[in-house]
Order: structure tokens, then C-alpha cells, then sequence
């Protein structure tokens, strides 16, 4: 049996292939389908891999399939590109297809309008994989209900996605589910719960039951609406930091955002508390993601996750935010940056513009705040594991190995995005830093507060760096810090509130102190003990 796949001429991205694993299922549900012409309709196409899968195998000659997909109602290139190549890969096949560039309830409108008057109306495979909103996936299932043929088989995909919780108004399951409560009776259901799609003959036959007008306009920022992609990496020792940024973030943006958290090492009490920290923000969603036994996070420690969650992430872009940073204004201009050909977006490091001397000298970027196009990014995912191995104990670590990874295949952002070492090391006078923006940090969207949690004495008395860096919520502070009041402030608007004045606060600080002034005092008699 053939696939798409085997024809080189069919333009698809290798990195975005949602449908090959169906195969086999599918193919065990054609002797199902009873028309000798069968027709086929499918919501939601991207590229065309399953509608040319379809019309390979199922459909004869005089069959006919349909794919609605909106393509960005053709306002981006991205969407413009996708349809191009639907229609081309359509093609190639010799079968009758048709495309409608809208999204489904329209199309489907149309759809039911023309039915209406056919000859021999209704679909005998119908496949709806388009909006995962609950609602709309509920929508779309009433009104190719109404389009399905007695005998017609109906396909839900994305039952168990895993980009949202499956109990989210944002996840396909509760629209599904919902359908699936209001037809009881009226279908045989082809697979479990278990299964990643919900199969089901019709048993009853075809009511479409209305005309329809013209659909209305919507603005296209309006009507797509995809939302914002974060996310975070972090153990319990950065879980007070990461609230701050989760909701200086969600303060400052009216977008749909979904925030994936990467588990470094969390306990139950801080994913209850960050979780309670945006319980008021209905278009936001928390996920966290659990990985896997051999991510180099695993192997290395926490700050190698932001590379494993390049290959782990189910999305195909997204903004990584250090748990260090604070938000104070909207992100979707930054969310909205062209990356073009390149896979990431990043500011370039104020401590080191030109690298450090165990790096090649050449723009270096601070890797707090990276805005990522995953779908290319992943083609380096082999190279980042190999390259993370041999770069455990690089100065900067993580950073230095993606600076080499991607030394050519980077988009400079603004300092504005990434404001670097405000109060300290920024206001020193360096070759390298001249030929940087600073002003671009004046007022800030997103301030980074660089530096260790618990800085060293020597950090701490180092008489070249001055006020030293280190975190807000460290035994130090951010010592001249202009946004250390910012961050607090924010910080009382959490799960955390209240923190700063707390006895068992004051006495983990304390601690700390103590350990430094230990540390340092035995190095201190290390080297005494050697020159004697």
C-alpha cells in the first residue's frame, strides 16, 4: 500500500509529520466504509498529509475529498505557504479534491447549504482535526454530524493531547466528550478511552436540517487567536522566582497564554502555589511537563533543561523565560518578532557581548530569554545532546553550548527584552559594550536579574563588580537593584505572599548567611595551610 511518504515529490516538513502513526488504524477501518465512491471530508489539513493519504487508498475514481482549513485566512506567509502546498501535493494524486481556505464553521455552512440541494448528499469519512477549543471542537462534531451518511465513519483526533489539560475548556476531550454524551445511541463507538483518537460509525441516518447565510467577518488577530507559548525550567529553589515572573507575565498580557513549566525537581506544595497564583486568570493554563530519565537536565542539573525541552515541548514555538526575570510590560510584540530562516530570538549578554575567553570571539547572547521556532530548532536536537555532554563544565554552561549551536542562526532582540545587569555591571564602561543599545534598558519589558541565588563571599567582596549580582530572594538581595521593589511588590501579589516578613524566612536567610561565611572560611584556612 502506498503512502505519501514514499512519493519525494509531495512537499511536506519532515519535522511535522501529526498523522503516519494512524496509518495502520485507519487502513483497518476501510473495509467499514460501503460507498463505492466514497466521499471525504477533513477539518483541519496543514500540509495535506492525511487528505493525501485518503485519496491514495480509500477513494477510487469519482471519489472526492474536502479540506477546510483556514491557513491563517491567508494574512501570514506561514498560512499562505501551507495552502500552496496542500493544493500542490492534491494534485499530484490525479483525484478530485477541494479546498475551502476558511475556518470550519463556515466552511461548513457552505458545505450544508450545497448538501442541501445535491444529488446524493453526505460523507462517508469524515475526520475533524481543526480548532482544540472545546467549544469549537463540539461544533465542528454537531455539523459534520449532520453531513455524515448513515454507515459514515467520524474520526476525533487530539483526545488525549498534551499541550492543555484534558479537563480544560482550551482541550478538544471536553467538546468530545460533551458530543458524545448528546448522541448516545446514535453511533458505534470503534475505539477506547485509552485511544489518542475517538473512531465512530454513524448508526442513524442524515438530517442536515437548515440553510445558512453568509458567514460574518472577524479581524484576523480576532479570529485566530493562537496564544502565547512560555515556558519555564525549574527546580524548588527557583519556584519563588518563578511565580514573580508567571505573574508579572500574566499581569501585563490579555492574550490566551499557556505556560509549560519543566519539573527539575519540584515539591507538591510549590505546584499547588503556582498554580493558585494565576487562579484568577482564566485565559491562562499551567502544564507541567515531567522529563524524561535520559534529558540531559537528569544527567547535568536543572539549567540543562531549556535544552531538553526543545525536543519535549508539544508545540511548534515558544518564548523560554529564565525563573529570574520580572515582566512589566505585554510580551506580544516580542511573541510577534519574524524570525525568518532563524531558529531563535535573543538579546545579546551585557556581562560578556563579544563572548568569553574560553569562547570564540564573536556576538554572544544571554540565554534568559530566548523566543524559540521549535520546528527548526529540533533538527539540532541531536548536536545539543551531544554537545551539552561535552560542555558539563563550560563556563557558562548551557548558554555557551547554545551559543554554539546556533552561532549563525540567531535574531538579535532588543536589550528591552532582556535587560541585563541593571545597578551593577551594565553601568561600567567596557570596549565591547559601546557598541551595544544600552538605552534600550531604560525601561525595560523584561528585567533579568542575573547573578547566583546565594552569591560566594568572594562574589560578595569582589571589589570589581559592585553592588555584586544575585537574586532578590537570596540571603543578599540585589544590592542597587532599580526594580528589586518591583519584584517584591509582585511577589506579595502570589502564593508567596508575605514571605519576606516570616520568621521561618528570616531563619532560612540566616542559615545561608552562615553557610557563605563557613565556605568561605575554609577555603580561607585551604589556603593558608598550603602556603605554610
Amino acid at each position: 500500500m502506498s503512502t505519501s511518504n514514499e512519493v519525494t515529490s509531495y512537499q511536506f516538513t519532515p519535522t511535522q509529520d501529526w498523522f503516519s502513526h494512524n496509518i495502520e488504524s485507519w487502513t483497518a477501518l476501510f473495509p467499514l466504509v460501503k460507498s463505492d465512491h466514497p466521499r471525504v471530508l477533513e477539518i483541519g489539513s496543514w500540509e495535506g498529509r492525511s487528505a493525501i493519504f485518503l485519496l491514495n487508498n480509500l477513494c477510487k475514481d469519482g471519489s472526492e475529498i474536502v479540506c477546510i482549513d483556514h491557513f491563517d485566512l491567508l494574512g501570514t506567509e506561514a498560512g499562505r505557504q501551507r495552502l500552496s502546498r496542500v493544493q500542490h501535493n492534491l494534485a499530484l494524486t490525479g483525484k478530485h479534491a477541494r479546498v475551502l481556505a476558511q475556518f470550519s464553521v463556515p466552511a461548513l455552512m457552505e458545505l450544508l447549504k450545497e448538501e442541501m440541494s445535491a444529488k446524493d448528499p453526505g460523507f462517508d469519512w469524515i475526520y475533524v482535526d481543526g480548532s482544540h477549543e472545546a467549544d469549537d471542537t463540539l461544533l465542528d462534531g454537531e455539523l459534520v454530524w449532520r453531513l455524515a451518511r448513515k454507515g459514515a465513519i467520524i474520526i476525533f483526533d487530539d483526545y488525549h493531547w498534551d499541550k492543555e489539560p484534558e479537563d480544560s475548556v482550551h482541550h478538544p476531550k471536553r467538546g468530545i466528550d460533551t458530543f458524545l454524551i448528546l448522541h448516545a445511541g446514535e453511533y458505534e463507538r470503534l475505539t477506547d478511552d485509552k485511544h489518542y483518537q475517538v473512531v465512530l460509525k454513524k448508526l442513524t441516518d442524515m438530517r442536515i436540517g437548515f440553510l445558512v447565510g453568509p458567514a460574518n467577518d472577524q479581524s484576523l488577530n480576532v479570529a485566530l487567536e493562537y496564544g502565547i507559548n512560555v515556558v519555564l525550567t525549574i527546580d524548588s529553589s527557583y519556584a519563588i522566582g518563578a511565580a514573580v515572573t508567571i505573574r508579572s507575565l500574566v499581569e501585563n498580557m490579555s492574550e490566551r497564554i499557556t505556560i509549560y513549566i519543566a519539573d527539575c525537581g519540584l515539591h507538591t506544595d510549590d505546584r499547588a502555589k503556582l498554580k493558585e497564583t494565576i487562579k484568577d486568570y482564566g485565559k491562562v493554563t499551567l502544564v507541567f511537563l515531567q522529563l524524561p530519565e535520559d534529558s540531559l537536565a537528569r544527567k547535568m542539573g536543572p539549567t540543562w533543561a531549556k535544552l531538553d525541552v526543545i525536543e519535549l515541548l508539544p508545540i511548534e514555538r515558544v518564548l523560554y523565560l529564565d525563573a529570574d526575570v520580572l515582566v512589566r510590560k505585554s510580551l506580544k510584540p516580542l511573541w510577534d518578532v519574524d524570525l525568518g530562516e532563524k531558529c531563535i530570538g535573543a538579546a545579546r549578554d551585557i556581562g560578556h557581548p563579544m563572548g568569553h575567553e574560553k569562547m570564540e570571539r564573536r556576538p554572544y547572547f544571554n540565554a534568559g530569554v530566548l523566543l524559540i521556532d521549535l520546528a527548526k530548532a529540533r533538527f539540532e536536537v541531536d548536536r545539543l545532546k551531544k554537545l551539552g555532554m561535552e560542555m558539563k563544565n563550560a563556563k557558562f554552561r548551557d548558554q555557551d553550548a547554545l551559543n554554539m549551536i546556533f552561532a549563525d542562526n540567531w535574531v538579535s532582540l532588543d536589550l528591552n527584552w532582556n535587560a541585563q545587569g541593571l545597578g551593577t555591571y551594565a553601568n561600567y564602561p567596557s570596549d565591547d559594550r559601546k557598541s551595544l543599545a544600552m538605552e534600550q534598558m531604560n525601561d525595560p519589558s523584561i528585567v533579568h536579574f542575573t547573578g547566583p541565588v546565594y552569591p560566594s563571599m568572594a562574589e560578595v567582596l569582589n571589589p570589581y563588580v559592585q553592588p555584586p549580582t544575585a537574586k532578590p530572594w537570596g540571603y543578599l538581595g540585589s544590592p542597587g537593584h532599580p526594580y528589586q521593589g518591583e519584584w517584591w511588590d509582585t511577589l506579595e501579589r502570589t502564593s508567596w505572599k508575605g514571605t519576606r516578613s516570616s520568621a521561618s524566612w528570616r531563619e532560612k536567610i540566616k542559615d545561608e548567611v552562615e553557610k557563605a561565611i563557613d565556605m568561605a572560611s575554609r577555603k580561607l584556612r585551604e589556603v593558608t595551610l598550603t602556603e605554610a
